[in-house]
C-alpha cells in the first residue's frame, strides 16, 4: 500500500513562516499530482495548492503571493512553503497525491496536521 506521510504542522504567529513536507512511498506507483488541503471544523475542505508531475502548479487565491509549493521527484516528496501566514490560515492541513501504476488511477491522503496562526 501507498503511504503519505506528512510533516509536523505547528503554532507561529501571524507574520511567521512554516513548512510542510509530504512523502509518499509503498506499492510502484507514479505521481500525478500531489498537494494539500485545508479544514476547520464547520467548513468544507478547500484546495491550498497543489503540483503536477510536470511541474504545473495551482493555488488558492486567499494564499497566492504567500504560499509556495514545490516538489522532488527523487524522493517523491511536496513541500509547501507557507509565508506571511495569517489568522485565518488556521486548519487541519491534509496532504493528497493522485498516484498511478500505469494502469488506474487512485487517491491518498494524509492524517492531517495542525496548523495554528496567532496574532
Amino acid at each position: 500500500q501507498v503511504q503519505l506521510v506528512e510533516s509536523r504542522g505547528g503554532l507561529v504567529q501571524a507574520g511567521g513562516s512554516l513548512r510542510l513536507s509530504c512523502a509518499a512511498s509503498g506499492s510502484t506507483f507514479s505521481i500525478n499530482a500531489m498537494g494539500w488541503y485545508r479544514q476547520e471544523p464547520g467548513t468544507q475542505r478547500e484546495l491550498v495548492a497543489a503540483i503536477t508531475s510536470g511541474g504545473s502548479t495551482n493555488y488558492a487565491d486567499s494564499v497566492k503571493g504567500r504560499f509556495t509549493i514545490s516538489r522532488d521527484n527523487a524522493k517523491n516528496t511536496v513541500y509547501l512553503q507557507m509565508n506571511s501566514l495569517k489568522p485565518e490560515d488556521t486548519a487541519v492541513y491534509y496532504c493528497y497525491a493522485d498516484l498511478t501504476d500505469g494502469i488506474v488511477v487512485w487517491d491518498y491522503w494524509g492524517q492531517g496536521t495542525q496548523v495554528t496562526v496567532f496574532s
